[in-house]
């Protein structure tokens, strides 16, 4: 998915104007998840402003889920990055364009990815949320939530195809050496709220010079875990990238 530099205004509640600023992301909601109401997102940008580094960085983004032409926002958006007390990091400053994902034939999800602006060192706090359409209450509530960083390999990914669709695959640096990661699978029950099936350390080690992502490079490990993978078997290759010569090294995944 493409990396979006966007901005606007923090999320509104209770019937507020969204602030004016160049809307840069429109989606139906009603059509795919067969709504009730005429539910739709938008995202608007503002001005954008000097980082931390005195470079120059998109401004806040607006994120509106509404079901009345944006004259109000459903406040379930709020606080996608805040950790704790507000400080410079709590404001999405960028967006992931947003999808419309099926974990399952007919059931429909909403994956958005925000992250603020960068630190000092690039770092950013990024943000993956999954939202469901709650049919009885005519809303939409969140299904999946996880807070990470950048610069430390780190990662929230949706599956989108395979024997693990639909599931979603953090890996987490350790804070104890052997720095490596903790590497957790989460699946969707029949109501599409989301539950760790899964997690344990990675074999994959921080700075080993593997170019692979961590969790390209644990995906037998994790799918032998999760019986979906046997030794002599084919390896589960990255999808989307070539891998000349797949082998393991210690049940790691390498390409070469």
């Amino acid at each position: 998915m493409r990396l979006l530099l966007l901005a606007g205004a923090a999320l509104l509640v209770g019937g507020a104007a969204v602030p004016e600023g160049r809307q840069i992301a429109s989606v139906d909601l009603a059509r795919p998840f067969g709504t009730s109401s005429p539910w739709r997102l938008t995202a608007t940008q503002g001005p954008e402003g000097e980082g931390v580094a005195g470079n120059q960085e998109p401004g806040k983004i607006t994120l509106c889920l509404s079901r009345d032409a944006g004259r109000s926002c459903d406040p379930g958006l709020a606080g996608l990055l805040l950790a704790g007390e507000p400080d410079y990091f709590s404001d999405p400053h960028y967006l992931e364009a947003p999808e419309i994902v099926y974990p399952a034939p007919g059931k429909a999800l909403l994956l958005l990815r925000v992250a603020s602006v960068h630190s000092g060192n690039g770092n950013q706090r990024v943000a993956t949320r999954l939202l469901a359409y709650d049919r009885a209450g005519d809303r939409f509530v969140t299904a999946y939530a996880q807070r990470t960083g950048r610069n430390n390999n780190e990662e929230v990914r949706y599956v989108a195809q395979g024997p693990l669709k639909g599931a979603v695959i953090f890996a987490e640096p350790t804070v104890d050496a052997p720095f490596g990661y903790w590497i957790s699978v989460s699946r969707p029950d029949a109501a599409l709220r989301y539950r760790q099936a899964l997690r344990f350390r990675s074999a994959t080690i921080y700075g080993d010079g593997n170019p692979l992502a961590v969790i390209d490079s644990e995906m037998p490990n994790l799918q032998q875990r999760l019986g979906l993978w046997q030794p002599g078997k084919p390896l589960p290759l990255p999808a989307g990238r070539a891998c000349a010569r797949p082998h393991l090294v210690k049940s790691v995944l390498w390409c070469g």
